[in-house]
């Protein structure tokens, strides 16, 4: 069994799971020089949430983040995460749009690309794979993995298979809800290791207080790489403690080769940098806390404080506990997708709904319909037709891959940032977030002209943090 190799979270998942990707750009360069030296597999260090907060709080160009990244850490492979067709918005977007992305986060600096889908769709998976293999990037194909009647090892074994055939060069198990039960981990990657010849790499979280003993079985079963988070803002929500991990390992087989003392000087600047965010608002003792309701009711826990906000704002509180009983019955109603983004928002606040309304399917959201019409992707199961003439009736249904349905986007994008622009890479961040861009791009034209910035504070997106 060759050495188990590590990818560090904290520059990304890390701080978006426990922080509310709040993290800037001047909070990491300062120690990226000892991270590059540390020897990790690989730095998380893009992708998620983190384009959309460096435009909407941070007042950061994500590109010239990546950049900073890129030239900070000359001796790291740097990951990031993309959801597939989606890229880093909510929506299916075009594939000329999906093509030149892929092309120019690998031309930023971006070596090895997790592509996943929320409804573990492979369709829409298949063209950010061609694009990333194409120009030059590591294809990371990733399985949602999450729990229901048809989500079976054989059911990941199979999509695995498929996802390599495709051309996947690494296979994820993303497990973004703590799901993953330890000895289910174990039957799983070996299984994987018997029908796929590509390393597997398994991303979990420690919600549900399982996350280490999960990666400690899936190591014992073959697994080559798994992700954790530096223990300032690891644990919880969080991936796993990196320094837990190493300690365990030391002196093993796997022993992952990481010196335990290099890794204290991290954990003693991110100490600060996690001092901060707490003192901002940003981090709670809250996602600290082990969440059992992760097993009962399969939420994430970025989705249960999106869950007890909604209910707060419509004063609702104290229904929490029957919208997380009735986030199993809609999801199973919708044909069991994962809960990660952006399915776990559309099945939440359906759940939000039916309960504050007192009748399900009373109130429907346009995504509930989408999802069911088909709009993002092919469901696990196909939904009980008394559920499908319930809530779209006999509205038509996409059998295609949904991208099929668009048309090239990026020329008309170029020509309606046009005034803005002074990029390839403008256009994109305007293709994904155009109500976020648009002021962003007045900001940095207003600076290079020294002009006033608060003459666009109306518009202004950016909350002081």
């Amino acid at each position: 069994m060759a050495k188990v190799k590590i990818m560090e979270t904290i520059l990304r998942d890390a701080h978006q799971s426990q922080a509310a990707t709040r993290m800037s750009i001047d909070e990491m360069l300062p120690i990226c020089d000892k991270l590059d030296k540390v020897g990790y597999y690989a730095l998380e260090a893009w992708g998620g949430a983190t384009f959309d907060s460096c435009l909407r709080y941070l007042n950061e160009d994500p590109w010239e983040r990546l950049r900073k990244l890129r030239k900070a850490l000359p001796n790291s492979k740097l990951q990031m995460l993309l959801r597939g067709q989606n890229l880093l918005g909510y929506k299916h977007y075009a594939d000329d749009v999906v093509d030149k992305f892929c092309e120019l986060s690998v031309k930023n600096g971006i070596d090895i690309i997790r592509i996943f889908d929320a409804l573990n769709d492979p369709r829409n998976m298949r063209q950010a794979i061609e694009s990333t293999r194409k120009h030059g990037g590591t294809v990371e194909a990733a399985i949602s993995y999450t729990t229901s009647e048809v989500h079976t090892v054989d059911y990941f074994v199979n999509l695995a298979v498929e996802l390599e055939k495709m051309g996947a060069q690494i296979i994820c198990i993303k497990d973004m809800a703590n799901l993953l039960l330890p000895y289910t981990a174990y039957e799983l990657v070996s299984r994987l290791k018997e029908k796929v010849t590509v390393p597997l790499h398994l991303h979990t979280h420690n919600t549900a207080g399982i996350g280490d003993m999960t990666n400690l079985k899936a190591i014992e079963a073959g697994c080559d790489i798994v992700d954790t988070a530096l223990s300032p803002l690891g644990n919880g929500t969080s991936q796993p403690a990196t320094e837990s991990l190493v300690a365990t390992l030391k002196g093993t087989q796997y022993d992952t080769g990481i010196d335990l003392t290099a890794l204290n000087e991290l954990t003693v600047y991110f100490k600060k940098v996690a001092e901060r965010l707490s003192a901002d608002g940003f981090l709670s003792s809250q996602v600290l806390k082990v969440d059992v309701n992760a097993l009962i009711y399969q939420v994430p826990g970025g989705m249960l404080s999106n869950l007890i906000s909604q209910l707060k704002q419509q004063g609702a509180s104290d229904k929490l506990l029957s919208v997380l009983e009735e986030v199993p019955r809609v999801r199973a109603d919708l044909g069991y997708p994962p809960l990660v983004t952006p399915s776990s928002q559309i099945v939440g606040t359906q759940a939000v709904l039916n309960v504050v309304t007192g009748e399900r399917y009373k109130m429907v959201t346009k995504e509930t319909k989408g999802m069911l019409t088909g709009e993002y992707g092919k469901l696990p199961i196909e939904p009980k037709p008394a559920v499908i003439k319930q809530i779209i009736g006999d509205a038509e249904r996409i059998t295609c891959r949904p991208a099929d349905r668009i048309e090239p986007e990026l020329d008309k994008l170029r020509g309606d940032i046009a005034e803005y622009a002074e990029s390839e890479e403008d256009v994109l961040t305007y293709a994904l977030f155009p109500q976020l861009a648009v002021p962003f791009f007045k900001r940095r034209k207003a600076a290079k002209h020294g002009v006033d910035e608060t003459i666009y504070g109306k518009d202004s997106p950016v909350h002081p943090i």
